[in-house]
C-alpha cells in the first residue's frame, strides 16, 4: 500500500460514521443513522436517487473502472451474491456502485463496464454525475478519494448496506469481506421489514 492510500485509509477510518460488521449471528445489525441521500446519472442516464430504493435493501459500493486491483475484484465478488440472492435481486435487494473516477467513468463507459461484470441491471445501478456531487457523497459515506498524476484513484473501500427504512445500518472495509456473510446481512435485514 502507497504512502498515499495508507493516509487515505487512516483518514478514512478517523472519519468512517460506521463501525465495521461486528453483529453475532441471530443478532440485528446496528441502525447507525439515516443513509445520506444522493441523486446521481446512471448507466442509462436516468436520475436514480437512494430514496428511489425505499422499501428494498440496498448495497452501496464505491468503484471506478479503470482500476485494475480492488474494484474489479469488488464487483465480481458483488456479482457472485448477485447470482446465490436469485428472485430477491431486483425485486427485494438492489446493489448501487458510484464512481469515484466521474470525469472518465460516463454512463456509457459504467454501462460497458456492467456488462462485463453480468450486473443484471434490473437490480444493480451503477452511478456517476458531477464530480463535486459525486465527491460529496463519497464523503457522507465515509470514502476519500484522490486521483493520482497517472490517473489511478487511490479511494477508501467501503460496502455499506441500507435497510429498507433509509437507514445505513453496516460497512464493510476492503474487499476480503466473507461474502456469505454479505449475502445473509442482505438477507437478514430483508427479513427484519416483513
Amino acid at each position: 500500500m502507497s504512502g498515499l492510500a495508507a493516509r487515505i485509509l487512516l483518514l478514512a477510518l478517523m472519519t468512517v460514521p460506521a463501525q465495521a460488521h461486528d453483529a453475532q449471528h441471530n443478532q440485528r445489525l446496528p441502525a447507525i443513522g439515516p443513509a445520506p441521500d444522493f441523486t446521481l446519472t446512471s448507466q442509462d442516464r436516468a436520475h436514480v436517487s437512494l430514496r428511489d430504493f425505499r422499501g428494498k435493501v440496498v448495497a452501496i459500493a464505491f468503484i471506478y473502472t479503470y482500476c485494475t486491483d480492488v474494484c474489479p475484484m469488488l464487483t465480481a465478488h458483488m456479482a457472485s451474491v448477485q447470482e446465490k440472492l436469485g428472485s430477491t435481486f431486483g425485486s427485494k435487494i438492489d446493489f448501487v456502485s458510484i464512481t469515484v473516477d466521474p470525469e472518465r467513468d460516463t454512463p456509457d463507459v459504467l454501462k460497458e463496464y456492467a456488462q462485463n461484470f453480468g450486473a443484471d441491471l434490473k437490480g444493480w445501478s451503477f452511478l456517476t454525475g458531477d464530480p463535486a456531487v459525486v465527491h460529496e457523497v463519497g464523503r457522507k459515506y465515509g470514502v476519500i478519494a484522490k486521483k493520482a498524476a497517472n490517473g489511478e484513484v487511490d479511494h477508501t473501500l467501503l460496502t455499506s448496506l441500507v435497510d429498507p427504512n433509509g437507514i445505513l445500518r453496516v460497512q464493510y472495509l476492503g474487499v476480503r469481506f466473507d461474502l456469505e456473510e454479505f449475502r445473509d446481512d442482505l438477507v437478514s435485514l430483508l427479513d427484519e421489514s416483513k
